[in-house]
């Protein structure tokens, strides 16, 4: 059950990051806006339907009044030509129809309630669509600030790394050229002594030895030279 249960959380959390990674802000408050236009909007179409209703129940009342005043002309002409049970079926019409309007009146109350109820909740509707349209565009341009500052953050911080490659690729090359300066140095301070020349001269090693006794004897012959000069002297 523990493992299922840490399974679960990963997978919700895993979730979760997918989710949130994938969500864009903007769109998700241009959804909610729209949403809050579309109940707007069908409360007004409520409203209108409201209304609508109310006008014709009037419309009937005002046909059921004129009625009402037919009726009771014909009545009293009735009693005046004598006929009484004319005058009589005239009224129970007049009755009849007098019903039907206070029928009507009521509805009538009560769509202008409806109404104004509806009315009420357009407006504190309208409020509200108004005030989240304004927090949404406040919202976007932060949102879209703060993605600016991200890509400019990212940027520096991808240039301070190209930099410390560069720096890094600098150091090696002066390390490198120092080295082979060294080495030049040293190149040149055997070069200076002979060792190096020595170390690269070739050929017969017997003739290298007769040249060295060649010039031995040469230097053996000044020196005898130079002392009978100076015992002449």
């Amino acid at each position: 059950m523990g493992i299922l249960s840490r399974m679960s959380t990963i997978f919700k959390a895993k979730m979760n990051k997918i989710l949130d990674q994938a969500e864009n802000p903007q769109e998700t408050l241009e959804y909610s806006y729209q949403r809050q236009l579309e109940m707007l909007q069908n409360v007004k179409r409520n409203l209108a339907d409201v209304v609508a209703s109310k006008k014709r129940l009037e419309l009937q009342a005002v046909k059921l009044k004129d009625n009402l005043q037919k009726l009771e002309d014909q009545a009293r002409q009735a009693l005046q030509l004598g006929r009484e049970d004319l005058a009589t079926s005239a009224l129970e019409r007049k009755a009849a129809i007098q019903q039907q309007l206070e029928g009507l009146e009521e509805q009538v109350k009560g769509l202008e309630a409806e109404q104004e109820k509806l009315a009420s909740v357009e407006a504190k509707l309208q409020a509200k669509v108004d005030a989240f349209r304004t927090k949404k565009e406040v919202l976007k341009a932060q949102y879209s600030a703060a993605q600016a500052q991200v890509k400019i953050g990212e940027a520096v911080t991808g240039l301070s790394e190209e930099l410390a490659d560069v720096s890094l690729a600098i150091q090696r090359a002066e390390e490198k050229t120092e080295s082979m300066r060294a080495r030049a140095a040293a190149i040149d301070e055997l070069v200076d002594s002979g060792v190096l020349e020595d170390a690269l001269e070739t050929g017969d090693p017997l003739e290298a030895e007769l040249k060295k006794a060649t010039a031995r004897s040469r230097v053996q012959e000044d020196l005898e030279r130079l002392k009978k000069e100076v015992g002449k002297a």
